[in-house]
């Protein structure tokens, strides 16, 4: 089994590169420029397309999300961008691509479900699985990096499920 990536999509996301032992062997905050309409963050393809290249991943997970209640139009396509910024590039690389709903990946990794703390708790989760790289995961901003690192756990224990004949 190759190496994979968890990614948590948009402007403030990341992406996670795993062994397949579960080994976090490196995580971005994901790569933007504040050039998107009137300035705003926007993913960037190219610096994106020269990390998953670097990377070699042979499958990628991703956080299936979409508009949130009470977002506005212009942050529902900026999302929307993101999301086919991200696709497109892994599609570009060869990577195959499987979406997690957020309830389906946190329960695969052991976080309640719910929206209050999930984000303190995504690190907390990722700070106990790799502590020796608990700096990465420090800061409050630094949810994306924890979420995106968990993605790709969730997503390596349904491939593992997978291969071993086991329910995912």
């Amino acid at each position: 089994m190759a190496n994979l990536i968890g990614i948590d999509i948009g402007v403030k996301g990341a992406l996670a590169l795993l062994s397949p032992n579960g080994d976090l062997l490196e995580v971005v905050d994901m790569p933007t420029l504040d050039d998107g309409p009137k300035g705003r963050p926007a993913v960037n393809p190219p610096l994106l397309a020269e990390l998953v290249y670097r990377w070699h991943a042979g499958h990628a997970f991703i956080e299936l999300v979409g508009a949130r209640p009470g977002e506005g139009a212009v942050g529902a396509f900026a999302f929307g961008r993101s999301r086919g910024v991200v696709e497109g590039v892994l599609g570009a690389a060869g990577i195959p691509a499987t979406h997690l709903t957020p309830p389906t990946w946190k329960r695969l990794v052991g976080i309640p479900a719910g929206t209050d703390g999930a984000k303190d708790a995504a690190r907390s989760e990722a700070i106990r699985r790799w502590p020796a790289q608990a700096g990465l995961f420090a800061r409050v901003k630094d949810d994306g990096r924890a979420e995106s690192a968990l993605i790709a756990v969730a997503g390596l224990t349904k491939l593992t499920k997978i291969t071993t004949g086991g329910a995912a």
